[in-house]
């Protein structure tokens, strides 16, 4: 294995296409959007940028109920668009990943319609998982599991001669039915799909519910049937982490070989793996499999040295021991943003919570191996958390009657100029609203005024990978903890590159002296600031 690879301390920034920019004034951000924006992420210093899904589909999650794994909805360009986006991206010196859901495709599915038509038992249906219903009649479930997002995880189907009929599988919403991958035709499939994007040049996908695929054979009762809709996540054992789910990640990393075997170009694999701990984790990023896998620990800790030592070290030792590196995030499309998550975690408002969104920002990119930003967190935007219900178009919300844990708050359309909405999201010779409405005070985050004020979040993001990208202590390698007084985090990396957190708020002194890099905050000379990070630079006689 090439243990020198791009992937393995790049920084990949997270395009929620459909929020990133709109190119047509339809209020829906596009694949056109997205290379009109290249030029300001080349700026910003990412080496990669991930695409959420673009391919034809009805919508009901966003893209993630895709009815045609070879195309691209209209709503988003087409692929003629596609190939102009990677040709600049390349050109630009940034790679593509795109976003793949093997898991669960569209009710739309032309292969679902086909196993809807078709009779109980037949091949159509084996690409599902279609089953008889239990008690009189098959009138009850065949099983208790519950979908992640909300309700149970079976539907019944009308048969085509009109009578009741049997139940079909979907771990997420009814218009998601999951993929049997038992079934040989499925591997085939999603192998036919990789080969056609790896084709027109992508760079290697990101992989949705990647401990997902396989079920328990037997589809038996869980012990705790309501485990996934009370987390919202893949925790129910009979329904993810299958061990035959290793073996498709086998097949996957070979292809992806083949492909860089023949030019040189090294194709990514990274997985949304969800499993109990960092020893589990390891096991999708051993040598044959995943290259990387999204390591959630650190954007579920809670803002406390102890905590975020004890997971960094965990990831160190499981995951950094498989030969792969440590993928760190911080947020995604699915999650609150960082600066409310931090800021209502103080109960103190947005005042520090951007305090320490900030600190976190620099102590992730210091840290040994690769780095996932989702757009918007170098704006330091925060979740917009006062939509309107009749605005909301989470699946979780129709599903549930709930707000909790909704996600349209980090996905509103983001700001690049201007005082009021749409905020230069979206131009064309339609004057469409955006998808979701923007609120008054993302003026005060476009884009033209960050990269005009030095003190930005996207100012602190860009020098941290300026440094990142030209200091031979950051990016791969190791780190080395450093003992400190209470409330304060610090470790060195390399020879001489310290990273210090104060996750308190009150001002301590400087764990080490040395000259200063980079400051999350205001930080006199010899002193750390409360909810701040810095780096400096050592001669060692300190560490």
């Amino acid at each position: 294995m090439n243990r020198h690879g791009w992937w393995r301390d790049a920084v990949i920034y997270q395009v929620y296409v459909r929020s990133f920019l709109d190119s047509t004034g339809d209020g829906i951000g596009d694949l056109a959007g997205v290379r009109a924006g290249l030029p300001y992420l080349k700026k910003l210093g990412v080496d990669g940028i991930w695409l959420s899904p673009f391919y034809p589909s009805p919508q009901h999650d966003h893209g993630y109920d895709v009815a045609d794994y070879c195309g691209v909805d209209p709503l988003f360009g087409d692929l003629a668009e596609f190939d102009l986006l990677m040709a600049t991206a390349h050109r630009l010196g940034i790679r593509v990943l795109l976003d793949i859901v093997p898991n669960h495709c569209s009710s739309e599915h032309p292969w679902f319609r086909e196993a809807l038509a078709a009779e109980p038992g037949s091949e159509a249906r084996a690409r599902f998982h279609f089953t008889d219903g239990r008690g009189p009649g098959g009138d009850e479930p065949p099983n208790n599991w519950h979908a992640m997002f909300g309700g149970p995880a079976w539907s019944r189907i009308t048969e085509p001669d009109g009578r009741p009929g049997q139940w079909y599988l979907h771990m997420f919403t009814p218009e998601q039915p999951d993929w049997n991958w038992r079934n040989p035709e499925i591997p085939a499939e999603f192998e036919r799909v990789l080969r056609f994007w790896l084709d027109r040049g992508v760079d290697g996908f990101r992989i949705d519910v990647a401990a997902g695929l396989f079920k328990h054979p037997e589809l038996p009762d869980s012990p705790d049937p309501e485990a996934d809709a009370r987390t919202r996540d893949s925790v129910n054992p009979l329904a993810w982490n299958q061990p035959e789910v290793h073996d498709v990640w086998r097949n996957w990393r070979a292809v992806c070989e083949e492909y860089t075997a023949r030019d040189g170009r090294e194709r990514l694999l990274v997985g949304e793996v969800s499993v109990p701990s960092a020893r589990e984790h390891a096991k999708y990023v051993r040598p044959d499999e995943l290259h990387q896998a999204f390591f959630f620990d650190l954007l579920g800790a809670p803002w406390d040295p102890d905590a975020f030592r004890k997971v960094i070290s965990e990831a160190m030792q499981d995951i950094a021991g498989t030969g792969s590196t440590v993928t760190w995030v911080l947020n995604n499309h699915d999650q609150v943003r960082t600066v409310t998550r931090y800021g209502e975690a103080a109960m103190e408002g947005s005042g520090l919570g951007a305090a320490r969104a900030r600190a976190a920002a620099l102590l992730m990119l210091a840290l040994p191996g690769a780095a996932y930003v989702y757009q918007g967190e170098e704006l330091g935007l925060p979740e917009v958390v006062d939509l309107p219900d009749d605005v909301l178009t989470d699946p979780i919300f129709r599903r549930t009657g709930s707000r909790a844990r909704v996600r349209d708050g980090c996905r509103v359309p983001l700001p690049w100029s201007g005082q009021v909405s749409p905020f230069g999201f979206t131009s064309g010779t339609q004057s469409a609203k955006p998808w979701l409405p923007q609120p008054s005070y993302f003026a005060e985050y476009v884009t033209e005024r960050a990269l005009a004020d030095t003190r930005s979040f996207w100012h602190l993001y860009r020098d941290g990978l300026q440094l990142r990208s030209a200091l031979p202590q950051l990016g791969e390698g190791s780190l080395r903890w450093l003992d400190t007084p209470p409330d304060v985090l610090a470790f060195v990396r390399g020879d001489g590159l310290v990273c210090a957190v104060n996750f308190g708020t009150s001002p301590t002194a400087a764990p080490v002296s040395g000259t200063p890099l980079l400051t999350s905050g205001d930080c006199p000379p010899g002193v750390l600031a409360g909810s701040t990070a810095a780096w400096w630079i050592t001669d060692g006689t300190d560490l």
